[in-house]
């Protein structure tokens, strides 16, 4: 959390901008604790029933952060056979990751089997050429889509009826033909509605939904509820309020349980919610440009570090780290890439001067594991907070990096091409 300390701000016990001289700008900064008690805080609130956390590793697939959530006990949620091999790579067990893809090759799902994780599918032709290839040998979790608008923004909605994600739940009788065909094993239903969830009677109206399908499977071991927990993003923001949400569900679980006849775990997906407020992007102005309807602080980022604010109209608290006593006055804040990459409209910030460090909140989730090298503009460093002190958990790119893939072609190659298409 950021704080001011005698007109300093720090963040998880460091002041900002210490950690903007020794690491430079543009640069990532995760406090380790900060996530931990995200961890611990939906640990608690979802007491009342057995569960397991399974970090959304897309939200931040650092190495060094993967290892802390499977030092706190967490599976991991992995959407891409590269992320799997990094959930592996960071020590978590095959029986740790769930692999929940859309729209990839079977091939890859092959792989991911090969792998021996736990494999999620969300389409009914993938769900028949899984049973083609594997039958009854392989367990297997079925996505489902519930027809439900969580949050209100369809960019980060999913279980809405125009989403690409999860197979409807009026194809239900679809679904146990091609089960009972194959004699798949099916030991898990998921269900995902999308993110910023305010109301809780969303998230459990489609747990009711869910609750209810689970009844015609027999041989369950989870139902996965997906994620979706919202975060404050604003000062006066609001977020989900999971002790209740963790009562409510704990009443649901026990009613289903007493139908059901057995107590299968409930499953999570929590991506922002451990690591949003857990990260601070720290950025310099280069230039402030004064039009006649705008004072723009033009900033060393962009939408290559930070795509959010431009691709889900996403808002982040922005601080004055250099100025903290200043007046306010309003700022339109924008970055260096040859995109309209506005990070920020009419926003009221401590005076802005040339040369200021700036600190973006809430930049945990969804940052560095968005970025690119557009503009041929290198990746920032990230850097992680534990327990009063700070470490490199990844350099700032150079220029190197921007080649180090590429495949030179020889130079009789290039004079081949100039003889056929020679240059007046």
């Amino acid at each position: 959390m950021l704080e001011l300390q005698n007109n300093r701000y720090s963040f998880g016990g460091k002041f900002l901008d210490e950690l903007g001289e020794k690491y430079g700008t543009p640069c990532y900064v995760y406090d380790a604790n900060t996530i931990a008690n995200q961890y611990r805080k939906m640990h608690e609130a979802f007491s009342g029933f057995p569960h397991r956390i399974n970090y959304a590793c897309k939200a931040l697939n650092n190495q060094t952060i993967l290892q802390c959530l499977n030092k706190l006990g967490a599976g991991l949620d992995t959407v891409s056979i590269m992320e799997v091999y990094l959930g592996l790579r960071a020590s978590f067990r095959p029986d740790q990751i769930i692999f929940t893809p859309s729209g990839v090759a079977f091939s890859e799902i092959e792989e991911a089997v090969s792998a021996g994780v736990y494999i999620n599918i969300d389409n009914l032709s993938v769900l028949e050429q899984f049973g083609q290839r594997f039958g009854g040998k392989v367990p297997v979790c079925i996505r489902l889509n519930p027809h439900i608008m969580a949050g209100g923004n369809s960019k980060i909605s999913t279980g809405h009826i125009d989403s690409k994600f999860g197979i409807s739940i009026h194809q239900l009788r679809h679904i146990q033909r091609v089960i009972n065909h194959y004699h798949i094993d099916v030991t898990g239903l998921h269900m995902h509605t999308g993110s910023d969830i305010l109301d809780s009677e969303v998230f459990l109206h489609s747990a009711d939904i869910l609750f209810q399908i689970a009844l015609e499977f027999p041989n369950l071991q989870l139902i996965d509820f997906g994620s979706g927990f919202k975060v404050k993003y604003a000062p006066d923001d609001v977020e989900t309020n999971l002790v209740e949400l963790g009562q409510m569900l704990a009443h649901r679980y026990d009613q289903f349980c007493g139908e059901y006849g057995a107590k299968p775990q409930l499953w999570f997906e929590p991506g922002k919610y451990l690591v949003s407020e857990a990260g601070v992007l720290l950025v310099s102005v280069n230039v402030l440009k004064q039009t006649t309807s705008a004072v723009f602080a033009g900033v060393n980022s962009g939408l290559n570090h930070l795509i959010r604010p431009m691709f889900y109209s996403a808002y982040h608290h922005i601080i004055n780290v250099s100025n903290s006593l200043g007046r306010e006055r309003i700022y339109t804040v924008s970055g260096n890439i040859c995109e309209t990459d506005t990070f920020a409209w009419d926003r009221r910030i401590n005076e802005i001067r040339e040369g200021d460090m700036l600190a973006f909140a809430n930049a945990g989730a969804y940052g560095f594991s968005m970025s690119s090298q557009y503009n041929a503009r290198v990746r920032p460093p990230e850097v992680l907070l534990f327990n009063g002190a700070d470490f490199l958990i990844r350099r700032r790119e150079v220029l190197e990096d921007l080649v180090s893939t590429e495949v030179s072609l020889e130079d009789d190659i290039f004079n081949e091409l100039l003889s056929v298409a020679p240059i007046n």
